[in-house]
């Protein structure tokens, strides 16, 4: 995944849960209820940053999980 600001995102489809691990901070994000076609669109967006900012961040509800696991 590259990306400047999103070190790494998995997704797990039966939860609907995206974990986005950052650049900059090193943290861990669970968004709750994110459909899989979001989640579709985010992995083929050129500019994941730009698509994260518009369409996941303040969309879904949150929670830190914790520091960036390679």
């Amino acid at each position: 995944m590259p990306s400047t600001s999103i070190h790494k995102a998995e997704y797990d489809s039966e939860r609907k849960v995206l974990s986005v691990w950052f650049v900059a901070s090193g943290k861990c994000y669970q968004f709750e209820d994110v459909p899989p076609e979001t989640f579709a669109e985010f992995r083929a967006a050129f500019a994941k940053g730009r698509f994260f900012n518009g369409h996941i961040r303040n969309h879904f509800r949150y929670r830190l999980v914790g520091p960036a696991v390679d």
